[in-house]
């Protein structure tokens, strides 16, 4: 990252109050600080937000993921008005896990397409370019009308499981729709690949009709973007295990971890959860068989190549 020093004093790391410690570790491995900023509410619960420092021609990137609460999203609207109206150069919105991202189309009447309205949000409140990682979809880089950098954990997951020796390993898509990131993770990792046919009879509730493919007495990996209610996860884990699956193996990008989903994955057959830091886990949602893998090193690298203008697709060649 040498070359960055030349330009590197005109860089300024914000965090919101979503994620710190992700933002701490990321400011860490770039070597700069972060900005001092105060957040705070008012009796009535408005939040309130102030930039410490002298943000005038800086190159401004502001750090939040935007789970819920509302909050979250509101808080980097908030940093990124604050920042622009500062005279900021350039207003990069950092978002780890972007909320309201599965909000994405109209498949019932009357619904919102909540997604588009918080990209809208996002490039009205003053970003010049956003920086995300593992979207629901990957056209929701289409909702914003500005450049979207859109980062994938594979590899930091990759390498977490060639390390694990596996015994004739097949990668398995929880669903159809995940065949392309399964099929992605079974051709780095040298695997096979089957698909597991479900359907939702309500929101949140899936149930496994069968696997295309073969997973006898072989290791299981099951990857997906996030983990909700982990009914997929636990579901996909028993159904494998009924068929004879030896060890299995999940992984996501985004731990949501809410309601039963905990009690769930502990409940269920599955050797190891590993997930990445996009959000903050409390203490209460974490339990012995999660491994919480760490993206600020890939998020740091990415900000770099961005405030230096190199190539950010070239993390992933």
């Amino acid at each position: 990252m040498t070359d960055l020093s030349l330009s590197r004093s005109q860089m300024l790391l914000l965090s919101g109050s979503a994620n710190r410690a992700l933002s701490e570790e990321v400011a860490a491995h770039l070597g700069q600080p972060l900005c001092q900023v105060t957040l705070r509410r008012f009796a009535d619960g408005e939040l309130f937000v102030k930039i410490d420092e002298n943000v005038r021609g800086r190159d401004v990137y502001i750090i939040q993921p935007t789970n819920p609460p509302a909050e979250n999203m509101m808080e980097l609207l908030l940093l990124m008005d604050a920042a622009r109206r500062a005279s900021a150069a350039r207003v990069t919105a950092v978002i780890p896990y972007f909320g309201y991202a599965r909000q994405d189309r109209k498949d019932q009447p009357r619904v919102a397409i909540s997604a588009k309205l918080m990209a809208n949000m996002v490039s009205m409140a003053g970003a010049d370019r956003v920086l995300a990682m593992d979207f629901h979809q990957h056209q929701l880089q289409g909702f914003f009308d500005l450049p979207v950098d859109h980062l994938y954990a594979a590899p930091v997951f990759v390498s977490h499981y060639r390390q694990k020796q596996l015994h004739d390993l097949v990668v398995v898509a929880p669903d159809v729709g995940s065949a392309k990131m399964a099929r992605g993770f079974a051709k780095r990792l040298n695997a096979s690949l089957a698909i597991i046919d479900k359907r939702r009879p309500s929101a949140n509730v899936a149930e496994v009709l069968n696997v295309v493919g073969e997973v006898g007495n072989r290791d299981v990996l099951i990857p997906d973007d996030m983990i909700d209610t982990a009914g997929t996860m636990a579901e996909a884990v028993t159904a494998l295990k009924r068929l004879g699956a030896r060890d299995i193996y999940c992984c996501a990008t985004h731990a949501l971890l809410s309601g039963p989903a905990v009690d769930r994955l502990m409940a269920s057959p599955v050797k190891e959860v590993a997930v990445t830091n996009t959000i903050g886990i409390p203490p209460e949602r974490r339990f012995d068989r999660l491994k919480v893998l760490s993206i600020a090193g890939l998020l740091a690298k990415a900000i770099g190549y961005t405030h230096s203008d190199q190539s950010v697709s070239s993390l992933f060649d």
